[in-house]
């Protein structure tokens, strides 16, 4: 993953430059700050609240951005921050952790994203080295919406043997996955 990050939002030339570069880079690392936030926030319903209040705050301090600032970093930490700020506001729920182990939430789910975004990157260069027709498969079945037994029948097979299909290329991925992370010493 690269971080094409801009120097300074131009404030001259293409208004919607900045715009432009903020958005690209938050659609970049969203996953990341989506992972992180659900290892230290209890409900989905409060990863998105929290989500949409830093990627607010995000743009307004956007152009105090700099280069040599980690982006994914800069936007952790900003979620972070205002993952806090929604605990404050939900303190009086039996639910709330102390601080210490919201610490340790904290650097958990940090590290947890870290690994979800290297598999993810093992994932797609596992997926590109699978014959089109199989890769095919796979994506047809993990889109949104996707009704296994409808792509059987597209693909010409009965169900049973299309889940053992499904089920060989899942292996083959989990195998591909575990090798790529072991040879880049990410395990």
């Amino acid at each position: 993953m690269t971080d094409d990050t801009p120097e300074r939002i131009p404030t001259a030339g293409r208004p919607d430059a900045g715009y432009e570069a903020f958005v690209r880079l938050l659609v970049e690392h969203e996953p990341r700050m989506r992972a992180y936030l659900r290892g230290l926030l209890p409900t989905w319903p409060d990863v998105e609240e929290v989500m949409q209040n830093a990627s607010l705050v995000a743009w307004r301090k956007f152009a105090d951005f700099e280069k040599e600032t980690n982006f994914a970093g800069w936007l952790l930490t900003i979620a972070r921050f205002e993952a806090l700020k929604h605990r404050r506001n939900v303190a009086r729920s039996p639910l709330v952790f102390s601080d210490d182990v919201w610490e340790s939430l904290a650097n958990e789910a940090e590290s947890a994203a870290d690994s979800g975004s290297v598999r993810r990157e093992a994932l797609e260069r596992c997926l590109g080295k699978l014959p089109p027709n199989q890769r095919e498969l796979v994506l047809k079945a993990y889109a949104p919406g996707a009704h296994l037994k409808e792509i059987a029948q597209q693909a010409g097979s009965s169900e049973q043997a299309f889940y053992k299909t499904m089920q060989r290329l899942r292996a083959a991925l989990l195998e591909c996955i575990s090798r790529t992370m072991a040879q880049e010493g990410l395990v």
